[in-house]
């Protein structure tokens, strides 16, 4: 599965301990974060994550390109409730995982049901609906050639008359 794991800077370390306790469970799958939550991860715990930009220098927008072409399979968002002004990327992100039926979580309690649920097997059905990974052929494809007409010389044509 592809699990993408984001946490606001004063949640990083609340997404660290996350990812120690569940360290069994995510290191089967393929990790995705933003860039400083991804360092944080990598630093702190060993995890092989594969890094997107920054939050703020596109990075959910990234993110939010895999849901829409279906290649993320869960969500993990440790978001700062206190933060007043919803960042609207977040809306459009979590608006993208519901129109894509893409499972995520935006607290501890609910990521703990859902990696739960992914160690027993209740997102299997993820599989079916992810499109399969591009492989590129053993051979490489050899190019047809085609024949090429020669012009119709002019100079001849008239000679003929």
């Amino acid at each position: 599965m592809n699990i993408v794991l984001i946490a606001h800077d004063n949640r990083k370390e609340l997404m660290m301990e996350f990812c120690i306790a569940y360290k069994s469970i995510l290191k089967e799958h393929d990790l995705f974060a933003t860039a400083g939550t991804g360092t944080y991860i990598i630093e702190n715990t060993g995890l092989n994550v594969q890094r997107f930009s920054a939050g703020i220098l596109g990075g959910e927008q990234q993110v939010k390109a895999r849901i829409d072409l279906n290649e993320i399979d869960l969500l993990i968002y440790f978001r700062d409730p206190l933060i007043k002004n919803q960042d609207y990327d977040e809306v459009l992100l979590f608006r993208r995982c519901d129109m894509n039926n893409v499972p995520f979580a935006t607290n501890v309690a609910t990521a703990e049901v859902l990696i739960k649920g992914l160690e027993r097997g209740d997102l299997q059905w993820r599989e079916l609906v992810r499109p399969p990974k591009y492989e590129p052929p053993e051979k490489p494809v050899k190019k047809i050639r085609t024949r090429r007409r020669k012009p119709k010389d002019e100079s001849k044509r008239e000679g003929n008359n």
